[in-house]
């Protein structure tokens, strides 16, 4: 049955958001669960990782959605992946904020038709995963509103930290007026290199701030992760063994196992 709409999000790009999105979403598939990713970003990563065209079929995209022309139901494709299904994105996208101006419940629409595909008994998923723009623009704040939980990428490097103040901030101004049940399921430590200081260094100021909201699972820099969406597929079919798939398992399991009651402590 479903359980929860997630959204992937950072408005840095390069964290990891799609490469997270893709391997998370096939990662619970091989364990047993019914997935549906929105691609929410214009440049639609997600849909060429999974397989599907950003260019063809503009009609059967999220934009169709948001824009009014489409129900959800109706653009939902199924990808190589069984359990795994998809609504695609393309650069139409990025019209929508001008095209959607004079719309005061704009901010709802995608809350809307995600209600409409929750309430169908046929459409079942367990998660519903949502790929971000990199920026904190009117498509990340439908996300915002439509979702329950929230992972956020935060690469080790260099001001990644400084860019997570920004996106607390939004997600506080969301929380106080449109989505007050919102909440931060976790952060995920993207692009760790061992041999950097500077990756440790964040990884210990990530931890000390945002306590055990950070999964314990780190994802390495690892070629083959940055092979996979080439190949439309998921690194975790692309090479089940190499470290980042380890890492993406790991997190998967991580993932499921916050569903787990906390034990009492008696």
């Amino acid at each position: 049955m479903y359980k929860k709409i997630i959204s992937v999000i950072n408005q840095k790009g390069g964290v990891g958001k799609t490469t997270t999105v893709i391997n998370l979403a096939a990662g619970l598939t091989m364990r047993g669960k019914k997935i549906l990713v929105i691609d929410l970003d214009p440049q639609g990563n997600a849909t060429t990782g999974l397989g599907l065209s950003n260019t063809e079929n503009s009609e059967l995209t999220i934009y169709s959605v948001l824009n009014g022309n489409k129900k959800i139901s109706e653009v939902v494709q199924s990808t190589k992946i069984d359990n795994l299904n998809l609504v695609t994105s393309n650069v139409d996208l990025s019209g929508l904020e001008v095209e959607t101006a004079g719309d005061s419940r704009r901010a709802f629409k995608l809350k809307d038709e995600l209600a409409a595909i929750l309430n169908d008994s046929g459409a079942s998923y367990d998660y519903i995963l949502i790929d971000c723009p990199p920026s904190l623009s009117l498509l990340t704040i439908m996300a915002l509103v439509a979702s329950d939980e929230l992972v956020v990428p935060l690469q080790t490097e260099f001001f990644a930290l400084e860019g997570l103040t920004q996106l607390m901030k939004t997600i506080e101004r969301i929380k106080s007026n449109l989505n007050p049940s919102l909440s931060i399921r976790g952060i995920l430590l993207t692009m760790y290199d061992k041999r950097n200081k500077l990756s440790g260094e964040v990884e210990n100021e990530a931890r000390n701030y945002f306590k055990e909201k950070v999964y314990q699972t780190v994802v390495p820099r690892n070629v083959r992760l940055s092979e996979a969406p080439s190949h439309g597929v998921p690194v975790l079919l692309y090479d089940k063994s190499c470290p980042g798939s380890k890492s993406y398992f790991n997190f998967t399991d991580e993932f499921l196992n916050q569903e787990k009651p906390v034990e009492s402590a008696a």
